[in-house]
């Protein structure tokens, strides 16, 4: 049976089933500094690696989403940087039929696992070609990470109710 607009529905309700694709991925932007050059070369000894992520997440259209993961590495070595890196690798998703609260779940664990490998293979290749070997990033578990911060932040909120009924 037709609707109104002249549209007929699709069969087997395909026109509601959730769908979650990804449309693109890129580099929304890159820097890496070798602020020591070419000393740092003649350096003795591993550097410490510092690894900090971030992931943010931004609404572009009704039912498309960008994804950042940022991942900013920092190697010192005696108190003297030998390199840093910082990446903004983004992903473009698309979500229709998606119930409201799965959308973060998956905007924030997900889709971060899904660009990820293609992240890592950008640092890693950054820092080669700055002059030092690859950094190879272990995999991540972004779903344990939002569970993890899910958790923190529920209990936070229980804490700040708490103290309001003590107020």
């Amino acid at each position: 049976m037709a609707d109104e607009t002249g549209n007929e529905p699709l069969a087997n309700g395909e026109d509601t089933a959730p769908a979650v694709g990804l449309i693109s991925q890129y580099v929304k932007d890159l820097s890496f500094e070798n602020p020591n050059a070419p000393a740092v070369f003649q350096w003795q000894g591993q550097p410490q690696i510092d690894v900090q992520f971030n992931i943010g997440a931004n609404q572009i259209a009704d039912d498309v989403h960008e994804v950042i993961l940022k991942i900013d590495v920092r190697a010192t070595s005696a108190d003297k940087v030998a390199f840093q890196v910082e990446l903004a690798f983004a992903g473009l998703f698309g979500i229709r039929n998606v119930p409201e609260d799965q959308i973060q779940p998956f905007l924030f664990a997900e889709a971060p696992r899904l660009v990820f490998p293609f992240a890592r293979r950008v640092l890693a290749d950054a820092v080669r070609d700055g002059g030092f070997p690859p950094l190879l990033l272990e995999p991540i578990d972004f779903g344990a990470l939002y569970m993890q911060q899910a958790l923190a932040n529920a209990e936070g909120q229980q804490g700040a109710q708490a103290e309001e009924g003590n107020a």
